[in-house]
């Protein structure tokens, strides 16, 4: 029954004509591509600045600002597949060892929740693994706030357009599953921040922004190269040794006087190191594996629709699931009264029906089920019990609650001592500043902090002033935190 489920209603519907847009801040850039006999033929293009944020504004207004810019563009094309800024995306990594694929599944809930510092009901969650030496993966986590997908959902239904797919744009120009794709760091190149990929093995190894490199100086953007040479250089060295030694390439994309400029960079700093620096001004004739128009733009906005046409699956797709048509139903119609009404109908039929025989029935039934998932249970204890092997693994404590509820403890609740940032790093150092009535409060609050359970090496860092006083301190916290192998 299941399988029956997902040929029918899971499989991708196959389009001939699809709109391409990606969303990079305030800029809209969109295409319209069509599949016919083996080759695309690009029908419309067009970029528009937006002055409605898609998240903060109103959907109705920027789903018409939207509409507008499609109808002045002549675009008719109602099916979209939606780049979504990478900076709306939450990222964390971590390494996964060799398990059967029920337990992985497992572990990376577990990481999920304790990688993102949100709760993990409120993302919708996709990955991408890269294989390690001795059998483990490098997994790379990546989630984006449901509300800010149904955001975009609602400003997409108010501009009369169908998604079918949300990705980031940076993994359409460099597809982590492609063979040339493997070893190869790419910088693409938006409105204000450059986004960085680098892909290994089959998936992505490093997912990030880099915010303030672009700056808008008048009508010129200025694109600062060694700063961005700086961040490739750094997310370089986080990578595990073996993927660091496999990345060989670096592509470049984006408009082509800022793509030569940060290759013209890159050329200088990686070049000695063995990495070869490439800036992309075209398509390679086989990068989908059909003809392109020879007029063909390089941009997120292309590789998205010709990607989703000629059937290549997202990295990381972030579309929603849609409810079934009976979800559909009961939620329309599931109002107090009518839910009200029909228990009081199935009260009454099964009244008339007889309560007994219902019960046998239902209990025949029980007995049936449970002799076909018995063996499944049987499993699911099995996985269970593997669960709980790699369970301690992680930290139980709650070492950063902890620290907060002492600093809590000590600071008087007169508000003659108050706190304004509290930085914990090391998950055991704690830099503490605020303000304090006097000098007398101050000390009256150290000397309690200092003979709390688990705080050492209490030192008084700077004060300043005398009523009030500025202050700062920090301390050792040596309680809790030990459940790793």
């Amino acid at each position: 029954m299941n399988q029956i489920l997902k040929i029918n209603f899971l499989r991708r519907k196959k389009l001939t004509g699809l709109l391409g847009l990606n969303f990079d801040g305030s800029r809209l850039d969109g295409v319209v591509l069509r599949r016919t006999n083996g080759s695309l033929q690009l029908q419309q293009s067009f970029s528009a600045t937006l002055s409605l944020d898609p998240l903060t504004a109103a959907p109705e207004l920027v789903g018409r600002e939207i509409r507008n810019h499609l109808e002045t563009a002549g675009v008719r094309q109602r099916h979209c597949v939606v780049g979504v800024p990478l900076k709306w995306m939450l990222t964390a990594q971590t390494e996964l060892p060799p398990l059967p694929e029920a337990d992985a599944a497992s572990l990376l809930q577990l990481e999920a929740e304790r990688g993102f510092p949100c709760d993990v009901t409120t993302l919708r969650l996709a990955h991408s693994r890269c294989p390690l030496p001795a059998g483990k993966q490098l997994v790379t986590l990546a989630g984006i706030l449901n509300s800010q997908l149904t955001s975009l959902e609602q400003v997409l239904a108010a501009a009369k357009l169908k998604p079918v797919s949300f990705s980031p744009g940076v993994t359409a120009l460099q597809p982590p599953a492609a063979e040339t794709s493997s070893g190869v760091l790419a910088l693409a190149i938006g409105e204000s921040q450059v986004s960085l990929q680098i892909t290994c093995g089959g998936g992505v190894a490093a997912l990030r922004t880099l915010e303030g490199a672009i700056e808008n100086e008048g009508s010129r953007r200025a694109l600062h190269t060694g700063y961005v040479a700086r961040e490739v250089r750094i997310t370089l060295g986080q990578l595990p040794a073996g993927l660091r030694a496999s990345v060989r390439r670096i592509r470049i994309f984006g408009p082509p006087d800022l793509a030569q400029q940060l290759a013209d960079e890159m050329e200088l700093r990686f070049e000695p190191a063995g990495l070869g620096v490439e800036p992309v001004t075209k398509y390679s004739p086989d990068e989908f594996g059909v003809q392109l128009p020879p007029d063909a733009p390089v941009s997120p906005a292309f590789s998205l629709a010709a990607r989703w046409l000629t059937g290549q699956t997202p990295a990381f797709e972030f579309l929603p699931p849609k409810p079934t048509a009976w979800q559909q139903i009961i939620t329309k119609y599931s109002s107090s009264r009518l839910r009200s009404a029909g228990a009081t109908a199935a009260g009454i039929v099964a009244i008339v029906g007889g309560l007994f025989l219902f019960q046998e029935i239902q209990l025949l039934r029980l007995r049936s089920q449970w002799s076909g998932m018995s063996a499944k249970v049987r499993e699911l204890d099995g996985i269970q019990q593997q669960i709980q092997k790699y369970r301690p693994w992680f930290d139980e404590s709650f070492r950063s609650l902890s620290i907060l509820k002492q600093l809590t403890t000590a600071f008087p609740e007169d508000g003659a001592v108050t706190a304004k940032t509290v930085e914990i790093r090391d998950g055991n150092v704690v830099n503490c500043s605020g303000t304090a009535r006097d000098n007398a409060a101050l000390l009256r609050m150290l000397s309690q902090l200092r003979a709390a359970d688990g705080v050492t090496d209490l030192k008084v860092d700077q004060i300043r002033g005398k009523a009030p006083m500025q202050f700062t301190f920090d301390f050792h916290w040596n309680k809790g935190g030990g459940n790793e192998n």
